[in-house]
Parts: C-alpha cells; structure tokens; sequence
C-alpha cells in the first residue's frame, strides 16, 4: 500500500510548518504522495513542489474550501486542482477577504469579555501577517492564559453560543464545488463527520454534492474514530462516492495523526486517488 496523505496545512494558512518543511517531515515519514491543501489558499504550492521534486515525493495540488450550508460551516477539499484557474484564484480570494470581516468581528466579540488585542495577537501568529483563522485567536488565548490548550479554547470560546463566536458566511457549496471542478480538480467532503448531520440531512448534504460534480468524501481523517470511519465509508459506497484519506495536520503538537501515520482506507472503498498512481 502506498503511503498517502490527502490532507494537510502549512504556514499559508493555519499550520506550524512552512510548505517546505512540511514536505520535509512527510518525506521523512514515508509519505509517498501528499497534497497540501490549506485554507482558501494556493501560495505555498510551489514552495512545496520544490521540495517535493528533491524528497521524490508527488505533490498534488490541493485546497481546503470554506462552504456555508444551511446554516453551517462545510470545508471541501479540492484535489489536483489548476490553482492559477481564474474562477478559483478569485473565488479563493474573495474568500480571504471575508476571512479579515471575520477576524475583526471575533476580536470584537472578545473584547466585550475582556479579551482585549486579541486581533493583533491572533495576526501575530500567522505567516508574514497571511490569511487569518481560528487556530490563530486559539494559539493567541492559550499563550495568555486564557485556556490550556486548543481544544479547550475552542470548546470555551470560539463555537456557536461561546464569546469569541461570530456568524460568517462563506462560498455556497455549488460555487466552491464549481471552482474545483473547473479548475480541473475533484472535489472531497473533508472531515464529514465533524458536522454531527441527521442521517436525512447527511443523505440531503451527499446528494447536492454529487450532483454538483462532487466526487469523493474523506473516510480516513483525524477527527474520526474507527467507527466513523466505517459509517463513512459506507455511505461513500452507498451514494456511489469515492474515498479519501487525509491526517488534518498542522503541526507536530496539534495534530491526532502525524504525517505518514494514516490507516488504510476500508477495503471497499474506490480511493479518489485510483488513477493518479498512474500518473506518478
């Protein structure tokens, strides 16, 4: 079995490691084929196609899309995309700018709490000032104690109901799924079972995507147990879905998997990946 990794985060966005040593860590952990797929942003793909070709390890192009879907936050990953495709570029940009509105309303959330700099703190833990997200304020609240750890600020302060909460809505599923598609990539429900969806909806949520050319969900992903696992990729067999496996890694003492640390996807399963080895 080749050892593959279909999800991950550098620098670009919310991870601890530049796209390099990203690159590097895999290689050193086996990792035969990697996509980094960082939030809503494409910069640190050549960064890490340069380390990649050195490693011997293949890259595949990838992004994690925000989504908003009946009422709820999505991420979709888009796999081997063309990240200079006009309509992505864009759409991933206005994105980002949506990212800052976001920011600035979750400081303003906080400081009513007396969580006071917490824009500027979250800022300083991105790259050079890059795109902005949770993770961000949540490194920011456990560097001054308001939390021990990520999880916990979380749990405490950043979901619905919670101080540093704050509604935002991202791209619709059809442009997000449409950007991916046109850019010539394959669009991948990331973590599904993170968003705890009533078997109707699930069926609603697995049906509007793939009539929108969506074509795989993540089975293998951090955020599930065994069990879920299987659940997933059941309902990829059922609905005619293949199946992706990614670890969800930002850094080193973030993440439940490492690098190259992935189970095997469910015998079952088509991976998303079938005719890339091919191409490899």
């Amino acid at each position: 079995m080749l050892n593959i990794d279909l999800h991950c985060h550098s620098t670009i966005s919310d991870g601890l490691l530049t796209p390099a040593q990203l690159v590097t860590r895999a290689a050193t952990r086996g990792v035969e084929i990697l996509a980094l797929t960082d939030h809503d942003d494409v910069a640190g793909l050549d960064e890490a196609r340069c380390e990649a070709t050195a490693k011997n390890i293949t890259l595949i192009n990838g992004v994690e899309i925000s989504v908003s879907w009946r009422g709820r936050t999505l991420h979709i990953l888009g796999l081997d995309i063309d990240p200079a495709h006009p309509s992505l570029a864009q759409g991933l940009a206005s994105i980002r700018d949506g990212r800052v509105t976001r920011a600035h309303n979750i400081a303003t959330q906080l400081d009513k709490h007396g969580i006071h700099g917490s824009f500027e703190g979250a800022y300083g833990h991105t790259s050079k000032g890059r795109l902005i997200g949770r993770l961000h304020f949540a490194r920011f609240l456990v560097e001054q104690g308001h939390a021990k750890d990520i999880k916990s600020v979380f749990k405490k302060y950043l979901v619905k109901g919670k101080p540093g909460y704050t509604k935002h809505e991202w791209a619709t599923l059809s442009d997000a799924v449409g950007w991916i598609c046109s850019s010539g990539g394959r669009a991948v429900i990331a973590h599904p079972a993170r968003y705890k969806l009533g078997k109707n909806v699930l069926d609603d949520l697995l049906n509007e995507f793939r009539q929108m050319g969506g074509l795989a969900i993540e089975v293998i992903t951090a955020s599930h147990t065994k069990e879920q696992a299987l659940l997933f990729a059941h309902h990829a067999q059922r609905m005619g879905l293949m199946a992706s496996c990614g670890s969800d890694f930002h850094g080193p003492d973030e993440s439940f998997y490492d690098l190259g640390q992935l189970p095997d996807l469910p015998a079952d399963c088509l991976p998303v990946w079938h005719d890339w080895i091919k191409k490899a």
